[in-house]
């Protein structure tokens, strides 16, 4: 191999043509799916305090939030819920009448060229906050979780969703829940796991907007252990042997090890959650005026499509899209 004089790297950088020809990783509006937090009751659109810029909305005022963003060509949303009641095992889950089920039929009947992805877990419906049924001792029981689980995809897919995103770190969640969509002739709906779902630190303002903060303990016994690479990928190839369709690796930024790795095991659609902590760093550092705000989310949420992901899940999807849409915004 050449090197220095005879080899100048630069000769296919400097002219802003063929750099932008030899482009070989893109960032476009398909690639990005929407959070959107649903909540309980009528005319309500509430700023959330721990997400500058993101809010609870009720079903009827949904258009205010997926009509621009569609409009800038993000075709993919995912759904948490706020629900009117919360118990021990999280029943609201699998209410027809809760706001995820209910916002599912309302957009897809509004709205029918759009994707729409529900998310599966029991935390944000328990009144412990845990990811599932939660025995005297404390420690969430794993199987009986799962016949929850299922419960609540099933409804979720009657309602509409086009696919479920389990996201509880249940083992056997996937083949769980693949059984019951199928015994309910459901078998066109898709499953999105969130197979590599670390026990991170960056989950704190989600768990505010949704609360979903557990009461007591932590969720290390479920989630991911950071400092594991070998685990986390055993965990998530397993989620593909039990029949997913597409893999989550959360959170993003701190994941791109685990993007790669899973990119070269697998030939599965891979996405990466941009979590709400990344979403407050990103927004905290822009706001001081210590980063250049468009630069910055370009440049990082392209770096998870060259990680290996095909989609980004972000709130920042229809700012981004609109980014996209300006020409004169580039890397």
């Amino acid at each position: 191999m050449s090197y220095f004089p005879i080899v100048r790297m630069r000769r296919v950088r400097e002219n802003k043509t063929i750099r932008n020809m030899l482009t070989e990783v893109t960032l476009e509006p398909r690639h990005l799916i929407l959070p959107i937090f649903v909540c309980a009751g009528e005319n309500i659109s509430n700023p959330i305090r721990s997400l500058p810029g993101v809010s609870h909305w009720s079903v009827d005022r949904l258009p205010e939030v997926v009509e621009p963003a569609v409009a800038l060509g993000v075709k993919a949303f995912l759904l948490f819920g706020l629900p009117s009641y919360k118990d021990a095992d999280g029943t609201s889950a699998f209410d027809p009448e809760q706001p995820v089920q209910r916002a599912l039929g309302s957009l897809r009947e509004k709205y029918p060229d759009i994707f729409l992805i529900a998310d599966t877990c029991m935390c944000e419906y328990t009144s412990h906050g845990h990811c599932g049924h939660l025995r005297p001792d404390g420690v969430v029981d794993n199987d009986e979780t799962l016949s929850l689980l299922s419960r609540a995809a099933v409804s979720q897919a009657h309602a509409g969703a086009h696919m479920v995103a389990p996201s509880d770190m249940m083992d056997g969640r996937v083949s769980a829940i693949r059984a019951a969509l199928d015994a309910a002739d459901l078998t066109g709906v898709g499953i999105m796991s969130y197979a590599a779902k670390l026990a991170s630190a960056f989950y704190g303002p989600f768990r505010d907007a949704a609360g979903s903060a557990p009461s007591s303990g932590d969720r290390k016994g479920y989630q991911l252990p950071p400092f594991n690479t070998r685990e986390i990928i055993r965990d998530a190839v397993m989620d593909i042997g039990e029949g997913a369709d597409m893999l989550i690796v959360k959170p993003a930024g701190p994941c791109l090890d685990i993007a790669a790795r899973l990119r070269e095991r697998t030939e599965l659609p891979l996405a990466g959650y941009v979590v709400s902590g990344e979403y407050v760093m990103l927004c905290t550092a822009a706001e001081a005026g210590l980063l250049d705000r468009e630069l910055t989310l370009l440049e990082y949420h392209t770096a998870l499509r060259r990680a290996g992901c095909d989609l980004v899940i972000t709130y920042y999807a229809t700012e981004l899209a609109s980014l996209l849409a300006n020409r004169a915004v580039k890397l």
